[in-house]
């Protein structure tokens, strides 16, 4: 494999592709896929109702894949919040080596994976966030840009600046979230500092996605200007596949006079999300994805989607190098006007 970065050497892996954490849809069928594929699969934690079932999950994965996978804990405000606690130990018990975490004060947990070795790859939207994380001890810090499916956070800020702001600032690696599908993205991720690049709604467009295959569909035939920012009003921006339902909620959000939540929690309930990709409707219930989704055309095994990648990468990087002249190489003529003339 051509790659040789902070990513693949720390976790041991052949191409710096980590695996989004999405809900409903992390599970051992699509994560031991990414990481046969040579990437880092992850199981998302909180898709298993109970630290028990994780755990179980956790080994069912280690039965379908002898290669490197992690696990996503997002910490999100709910009126009965997960046993954040419960779940972390039970990824230290199962002897999980990477970590994804996301979402609101994360300290306790890492602390508590940190304790165990395990290395960390936090996933922040801003570069104030990130930099709190770097205290906190992350190893690997996932930087999200505002073209990204889900939490994107208050402040609207692109890849192309979040990078190159972390480029500068950061003092920890970091991978590029948000836009992502191609060779050519992972080639300017790289280009702009990243030592990777990490995937969500693109994982969702592939064979072993545990999804039915009416949203994969959806997903093809859609336009990068299909997607909707919903509950923005409330300051919890997330970015939702634009169907009828997404449609409505940013309707009431709108148009309420009061701006109570409860008017427009009845749109974005998750258990509609999680029946979308059981029942194959996209227009059921509410369910994220990114802008990328005008880029993705097809519906490739895991296998065959990184090796394109990778491929993509290589031709890209190539063919950038080739544009370099050497001091004693003759400056191209721009145009009919030579170097004399410029």
């Amino acid at each position: 494999m051509p790659f040789n970065t902070e990513l693949t050497r720390a976790l041991g892996i052949a191409v710096p592709i980590v695996q989004g954490g999405m809900q409903w849809v992390g599970y051992a069928e699509l994560a031991s896929a990414v990481s046969n594929a040579g990437g880092l699969g992850l199981l998302t934690a909180l898709t298993q109702p109970t630290p028990e079932d994780l755990r179980k999950e956790i080994r069912r994965c280690r039965t379908m894949t002898k290669n490197p996978f992690g696990v996503n804990l997002t910490l999100l405000p709910a009126l009965v919040p997960p046993d954040y606690a419960a779940y972390a130990q039970v990824i230290i018990d199962e002897g999980i080596r990477v970590v994804e975490t996301a979402g609101n004060s994360p300290g306790p947990v890492i602390k508590k994976l940190k304790a165990e070795g395990i290395i960390v790859l936090h996933k922040c939207t801003t570069i104030r966030h990130a930099q709190s994380a770097v205290k906190l001890g992350v190893d690997f810090l996932s930087i999200d840009g505002f073209e990204c499916a889900g939490h994107v956070g208050e402040h609207d800020i692109t890849n192309f600046i979040l990078l190159s702001k972390a480029r500068q600032v950061l003092g920890v690696p970091f991978i590029a979230s948000g836009g992502f599908a191609d060779g050519n993205g992972l080639a300017a991720a790289l280009s702009l500092g990243a030592c990777g690049i990490n995937m969500g709604t693109r994982f969702m467009c592939t064979v072993e996605a545990p999804i039915h295959q009416n949203i994969k569909k959806a997903i093809v035939e859609a336009q990068e200007t299909d997607t909707e920012l919903v509950l923005r009003r409330w300051r919890n921006t997330s970015r939702l596949f634009k169907n009828k339902v997404a449609r409505e909620a940013v309707k009431v959000e709108r148009e309420s006079k009061e701006g109570k939540f409860e008017e427009v929690a009845p749109y974005v309930s998750g258990k509609r999300g999680r029946q979308v990709f059981l029942n194959g409707d996209k227009d059921f219930g509410v369910w994220t994805a990114g802008q990328v989704i005008g880029l993705i055309h097809d519906i490739p095994t895991c296998e065959d989607l990184l090796r394109r990648i990778e491929r993509e990468a290589v031709a890209a990087m190539k063919s950038t190098q080739s544009l370099l002249v050497g001091e004693d190489d003759k400056p191209a003529e721009v145009y009919g006007v030579g170097k004399s003339k410029l």
